[in-house]
């Protein structure tokens, strides 16, 4: 099932988006589990507590802080949610893919052009979960999306693949077989031998270490940060999310 949320301080257009997401549930024949939000306050503190979605509507215009600086927020938490911002100025859209966001769309939204969006937002999600990894891990068979991943350890010959939501799985296996399993995702990173990281979620760099969105910090081995940060400046680059 997918998850979506969807944010505007509009109450109508709340609305609006709500009877546009239940005709597209029923003519697409979809499942859909959504979330409202009035507030951006309200969206960044689920964030915070773990909550995470496939995709986000999120309006621009909105009073305290906008869309785009919400999103920037988000993405401390969240490197893998689809965000396609709804507004009625295209003022931001520029600035809108410094956020890696998925798509902009302006108000009013159409349902021919809602619909479109939704079907393309939907296949690359789709087309992302038929990556999933199936793990053995202490509580059984569990299928993990790689993009769900902050970093993985290996400890005592335990894997312990941590993340965005903060919870924990243990598995047994082999960190450079991950690795490669992981290597087509393009977005993984191997800074240290007992640690592998999802560059989406790197906070910041140091030449001592790398801080996760967790905050957790990952060690770097002496002489092996240029390395590291050129990889994630490429990374970044090729996601948009570095502007000069």
């Amino acid at each position: 099932m997918i998850k979506l949320a969807f944010c505007d301080d509009d109450l109508s257009a709340l609305n609006e988006v709500r009877v546009l997401l239940d005709q597209y549930r029923v003519e697409r024949n979809r499942e859909i589990a959504y979330t409202a939000f009035q507030s951006p306050l309200e969206l960044l503190s689920e964030a915070e507590r773990g909550a995470r979605f496939d995709v986000l509507l999120l309006d621009v215009l909105m009073p305290g802080q906008n869309g785009i600086d919400t999103a920037a927020e988000l993405r401390r938490y969240d490197g893998a949610v689809k965000i396609i911002f709804l507004t009625s100025s295209a003022e931001f859209a520029v600035q809108s893919y410094t956020v890696d966001a998925y798509f902009y769309l302006l108000k009013p939204v159409w349902k021919d052009g809602f619909f479109r969006v939704m079907d393309d937002v939907l296949s690359t999600c789709e087309r992302e979960r038929t990556d999933s990894l199936v793990l053995k891990c202490k509580t059984g068979i569990t299928c993990v999306e790689p993009r769900r991943i902050e970093y993985c350890e290996i400890l005592h010959r335990t894997l312990y693949i941590h993340l965005a939501s903060g919870k924990v799985l243990e598995s047994s296996g082999s960190l450079d077989d991950l690795a490669k399993e992981l290597e087509s995702q393009g977005c993984f990173l191997r800074p240290h031998r007992s640690f592998l990281v999802n560059l989406d979620y790197v906070q910041s760099l140091s030449y001592r270490a790398i801080t996760m969105s967790c905050l957790t910090e990952i060690p770097l081995p002496r002489g092996k940060y240029a390395e590291v940060k050129d990889a994630f400046l490429e990374h970044a680059f090729q996601r948009g999310r570095v502007l000069l």
